[in-house]
Parts: C-alpha cells; sequence; structure tokens
C-alpha cells in the first residue's frame, strides 16, 4: 500500500509528537464525599417466564423490526441488505458480491429442514492490511470486509470481497460470534431500552435517548437467553449520581430482559476530551491503512493498528532470528458480577471503520526502557480512550510491548479505569504466534520440564509451580531453541499484583485462518472460568501439538479497586488551581519471554 510523499512526512511529524510522552503516574487520592445514591429503586428481572418467547410488542418500533423481518424471510435470499445515509462507492455492490458466492451464504438456510433464517449483514468496511492473509498485496479501495449475522445459529460470517474482480477472496464462519453492530440497531436497542417500564421505574424518570451511553457494546446476563452471549444482547447504560443502570436489551427477541445497577465511584466528574477527535482520520492513514517499520537495539518488526486487536506487531526478529510471525490483543472482557454474568465484550483498535467504544486517539508511541543509568531496551505503546474518560462508563486502556537488548520481550497491556463499576474484573486476551513450524511446549514441575503433548489450557493460581527464575512455561521454537514464559506474580515494577492468568496451547493450521487476521470478540464478557474465547480453538479431541506451529493465547485476570490507599485498574478526574485534572491507576499485565539461549 502506498502513500504520497506529504503523508508520509505527516505520519512521520505525528509519530514523533509523541515520542516523549510520559508514563502513567500512579497517585493517592484525596478525601472523598459522601454518595448520593438516585431514587430509583431495584428490579426483579427474573420474573416468571423470561427464558420463555417473547410476547408481541404494540409499541412501533417492534412493528416496524417485525415487518423488516418477515419482508426478509420471503426472499429467496433471507439477508436483509446494510443501507445507510450516502453510502461511500461500491458499498451496496460490495454486499451483492458476497450474497452471490456460495460458501458466504452457507447458513443462511438450515441444511436440515431447509428453513430459511433470519440474517443480517451488520457491516460493510474497506479492507485493511490487518484484514487479509499476511503477503497479501493489494490497492487502497480494491478490498471491502462484509461482516454478516445470523440470528438463529449465532453465528457470524466475514468474507473479504475483491470490487474490482467481482470475486469472493476469502470467507470464515464464527460459531457463537457476533459483529459490531450498525448504527441502526444500537439505535434501534436505545430506544428499546428508554420505552422499557424496567428501566423507568428504576430510574425514577423515562430517560431520553442522549442520555445512554455504551448502546453498541456486547454483553451477557446469567439466566436470560444473554447468557454466555447466545443471543444478541448489549447494554445501554444510564449513569445517575453515582451509579449507572444498565439496561440488558435482546436484540433477537427485541426487549429488555434485565437491568442492573452498579457503584460508579463516589467522584464522577465528567472531563470531556473531545479534542481527541481531531487527528482520528490522520490515525487511520498513518497507522491502520499502512504497515509501519520499526528496528532498533537489533529488534526489528512491522507494526499496524488494527481495526478491533489493537495494536499488531508481526515479522518480529532480533539479529538475523525470527521470533514471532505476530503478536496482538484481541478482546476485553469485562465482568461486573462473578454469579449474575454482566458486563462488557469489547475490542480496541481504529478510530474509523470501527464500532469499539474504546479507540487509538494518539499515534504510536516509542520509549527508552531505562533501569538505573542504563538504558536496556525501548517500549512500543499504544493508548486507547473512551471519549468522555475518564467520567463514568468510559474506558481507557495502554498496550506495551518491551523489548530488551539481550532478547527478553514482554506483551502487556493494562486498565487505566474508570468503567462501570467498582467490582470489576478485566480479562484481556492476548494471541501470541511464534516462528518455527516444529515447535514443543513445556510445563515446570518440580521433576523439571513437562512436554505438553495436546492442545490445553491451564490457570495460574496459588499452587502453580516456576522455576527457579520465575517461569512458569516454555517453548522451543528450533531444537532446543526457544523462550522460557513467566507470568506476571508482581514482579515488573508498574504496579501488577500478579495475572491469575488463563493460559492456552493451540495448533495452528496453516491452510485455516486461526486468528492471524483481524478478528472478532471471540469470547462473552463474564465468564469467570476457562471459557474466554481461546477454547474455541481447541479441537473437541485436542490435537497433537508435538514438532508442529502452535499459538499461544494469555488472558490474565485483574480485579478493579476504589478504595483509598490501594487504588487499582482506576482513574478519577479532580479539581485543583480551577481546572480538572486526572489520576490514574492502571492495572498492568503480561507475560515475559527470556531466551533459552544466550
Amino acid at each position: 500500500m502506498t502513500n504520497t510523499p506529504i503523508l508520509k512526512n505527516y505520519c512521520s511529524i505525528l509519530l514523533s509528537t509523541f515520542l516523549l510522552m510520559p508514563f502513567f503516574v500512579l497517585a493517592q487520592a484525596g478525601k472523598k464525599s459522601k454518595p448520593v445514591l438516585p431514587s430509583g429503586g431495584y428490579v426483579n428481572e427474573f420474573k416468571k417466564g423470561l427464558l420463555e418467547p417473547a410476547s408481541n410488542d404494540t409499541n412501533q418500533y417492534a412493528l416496524e423490526r417485525k415487518k423488516e423481518i418477515i419482508a426478509t424471510l420471503s426472499q429467496e435470499m433471507p439477508v436483509k441488505l446494510l443501507e445507510i445515509p450516502n453510502p461511500p462507492p461500491n458499498f451496496m455492490l460490495a454486499q451483492q458480491i458476497a450474497l452471490s458466492d456460495s460458501i458466504f451464504t452457507l447458513y443462511v438456510k438450515n441444511k436440515a429442514d431447509k428453513k430459511k433464517l433470519f440474517n443480517e449483514i451488520f457491516g460493510v468496511y474497506p479492507a485493511r492490511p490487518g484484514d487479509v492473509k499476511p503477503g497479501t498485496a493489494f490497492l487502497p479501495g480494491t478490498l471491502a470486509r462484509v461482516e454478516m449475522y445470523n440470528y438463529a445459529f449465532n453465528l457470524t460470517t466475514v468474507g473479504i470481497v475483491d470490487i474490482f474482480s467481482h470475486k469472493v477472496l476469502s470467507v470464515t464462519h464464527y460459531p457463537q460470534t457476533q459483529p459490531d453492530l450498525p448504527k441502526r440497531l444500537v439505535d434501534l436497542a436505545t430506544t428499546i431500552a428508554i420505552n422499557s417500564p424496567e428501566v423507568g421505574k428504576a430510574l425514577g424518570f423515562k430517560p431520553g435517548l442522549n442520555q445512554a451511553i455504551m448502546s453498541s457494546t456486547r454483553t451477557a446476563l446469567n439466566r436470560t437467553k444473554c447468557e454466555r452471549s447466545m443471543h444478541l444482547c448489549v447494554a445501554p447504560t444510564f449513569v445517575q449520581g453515582t451509579r449507572a443502570l444498565w439496561a440488558i436489551v435482546d436484540l433477537t427477541d427485541n426487549r429488555v430482559v434485565g437491568v442492573r445497577w452498579t457503584n460508579t465511584g463516589e467522584d464522577s466528574l465528567k472531563t470531556p476530551m473531545t479534542e481527541r477527535r481531531l487527528q482520528n482520520e490522520n490515525i487511520a492513514d498513518c497507522f491502520c491503512d499502512k504497515v509501519n517499520q520499526l528496528k532498533k537495539f537489533g529488534w526489528q518488526m512491522d507494526y499496524l493498528l488494527t481495526s478491533s486487536d489493537g495494536l499488531m506487531i508481526s515479522n518480529v526478529q532480533y539479529g538475523t532470528k525470527r521470533v514471532l510471525n505476530n503478536a496482538k490483543l484481541v478482546d476485553w472482557h469485562v465482568s461486573y458480577s462473578g454469579t449474575e454474568g454482566f458486563g462488557y465484550s469489547d475490542a480496541v483498535g481504529c478510530p474509523i471503520f470501527s464500532q469499539s467504544a474504546v479507540v487509538a486517539t494518539e499515534p504510536p508511541q516509542i520509549f527508552d526502557l531505562v533501569e538505573g543509568d542504563s538504558t536496556v531496551g525501548f517500549v512500543l505503546e499504544q493508548k486507547y480512550f473512551s471519549e468522555l474518560w475518564p467520567a463514568p462508563c468510559n474506558y481507557s486502556y495502554s498496550q506495551r510491548y518491551f523489548f530488551y537488548k539481550d532478547g527478553r520481550f514482554r506483551v502487556s497491556c493494562a486498565s487505566i479505569g474508570r468503567g462501570c463499576g467498582n467490582n470489576g474484573t478485566y480479562r484481556p486476551v492476548f494471541r501470541i504466534a511464534f516462528a518455527g513450524n516444529q515447535q514443543n511446549f513445556f510445563e515446570w514441575q518440580q521433576q523439571g520440564w513437562k512436554p505438553w503433548a495436546k492442545e490445553g489450557w491451564q490457570l495460574q493460581n496459588s499452587l502453580t509451580q516456576y522455576d527457579k527464575n520465575g517461569s512458569q512455561y516454555r517453548i522451543n521454537t528450533n531444537g532446543q531453541d526457544g523462550y522460557y514464559i513467566q507470568p506476571g506474580q508482581g514482579q515488573f515494577k508498574d504496579g501488577g499484583r500478579g495475572d491469575n492468568a488463563y493460559f492456552y496451547v493451540t495448533k495452528n493450521h496453516l491452510d485455516k485462518d486461526e486468528g492471524a487476521t483481524d478478528m472478532l470478540t471471540i469470547g462473552p464478557c463474564c465468564n469467570t472460568d476457562y471459557q474466554q474465547g481461546p477454547e474455541k480453538f481447541i479441537d473437541p479431541k485436542p490435537e497433537n501439538i508435538q514438532q508442529t506451529d502452535l499459538v499461544l493465547w494469555y488472558v490474565p485476570q485483574m480485579k478493579n479497586d476504589d478504595t483509598p490507599g490501594s487504588k487499582y485498574c482506576w482513574s478519577e478526574a479532580y479539581y485543583e488551581d480551577g481546572i480538572y485534572k486526572i489520576r490514574a491507576y492502571p492495572c498492568f499485565a503480561g507475560p515475559l519471554f527470556v531466551p533459552t539461549k544466550k
């Protein structure tokens, strides 16, 4: 992909402007005032019949939606096309090309009984380098990414379409997965929420459309059809005082299935950051549509801001040795209840052509990594913000790659708060693919290094065994060459308190897309067990993983805290000298990789 000299020069200026930005500083908060609770009451959402078929709704918006579904099912191809005001060139053509492909439309009807199923095109986007197989060359504007959702099977289909040849280049079906919502469905969810008697009763008044936030972010709720994201569910949220009301909206049945309050903290100052919007298009041009190269201290790599998998590094090399095919941050799962299973499933990435609520509003930053008086390596960091962070129900994340002169590297991330509650657990999902197709994986036990023969997962806990250097795992990438893997135990001096991480090892099939291209949200928000998404890549009968190409998945778990003196995964605004300032208490997590041979 090429750029004009002017754009290249601008991108260089944009990146260099941020190279000296400081790290977040941990701080202690001052005194806080007593919270004022809203007058609205709680609602018993588990009323009789909640899991039964939805009753007929006489609201006009519900009737219109019903008509759309009936009209779509009356067509030979039961797929509702995506229509938007002033569509870009080839917008409808891309959908038509996709629907002409038999693999793309494989599941629009039930093969067992031939019945038509309700399908809907959710998104049509310009394809970016992260959307296609590595090494695929294409000109800007020639490829499009088309996303379709099957309501009956809870299945997402993604096709990469060549506009000029009228061909579908690739198709991937994602079971039990949901794409980003189009604006019309976000608006429908908000309309359902504000017209719900349960929401009005809980708040004490009927809210307006502009009072809902996070309406496009997918969620779950136990003991409903939204549990474990079995239906397409989102959570328009209403902040009132120091609490937030979640309206769990089931867009498969088009109704509110439950409401929940969370405590957002006692100091809910709002500090709009609207100036972040100004750079969105420039960041997309320089870092989303263009692969950048980095060479420093013996390391070289490509890096790219993806649509929803964060900042991806690829073709990573140390000296003459190829180390990683790629590494990226696939998901953020945020749960606000260990028993009722509600929260958000979100992704981070590019600021445009993305439905993510938390996006990159600054260029990637590059720092020298200094220990004592010595420069020991460098850091590549990307920050992501909700527009109104650190106001309640707004989020900020940091993603950092550490590269050391001695060949070590670390993949890490942090929540910077504030989120929608003070009882949240954050579970980011890393995908890490080493170079080499004769890999072997080992776990440390008292007797030494024990090889893993099959795909599997394991949880880091109080009984976990480490070698004398703190390594829990080892991967051999070529003979005895490889890396020890040291999970977070609070040893990295970045405020992290230990990762308590789920670790997965899966076989990488070279003839399939095992997550190398930009992925959808792969797991529900609120599972408290190993079912975070990577387990979907473990076969029902786990495959042999010896002497083969592997993928590592790492899911740390960080619990937020707003207790004075021990704040974690938290942020707050405060007033000082006539202006509002921000204190941040990040919770960093992620493993360190140490070469087995110096």
